[in-house]
């Protein structure tokens, strides 16, 4: 449970500095793209463990 909250807090830092970064420098400036990708990395990680979880307890 402690890493969900983890993840959590990742997710939404990621997610208020990527629209920081947009807000400061428009949708196509390399910083904005590199952030999106993390903020996509970090997303489909926490996607992985709730899959991981409902196929748990499914068994």
């Amino acid at each position: 449970m402690n890493t969900d909250k983890s993840i959590e807090q990742q997710l939404e830092s990621a997610r208020q500095r990527l629209h920081d970064l947009y807000k400061r420098y428009g949708f196509r400036h390399a910083c904005v793209l590199e952030q999106s990708m993390l903020l996509d990395e970090l997303i489909n990680q926490y996607n992985r463990m709730s899959q991981n979880k409902i196929f748990i307890q499914l068994i």
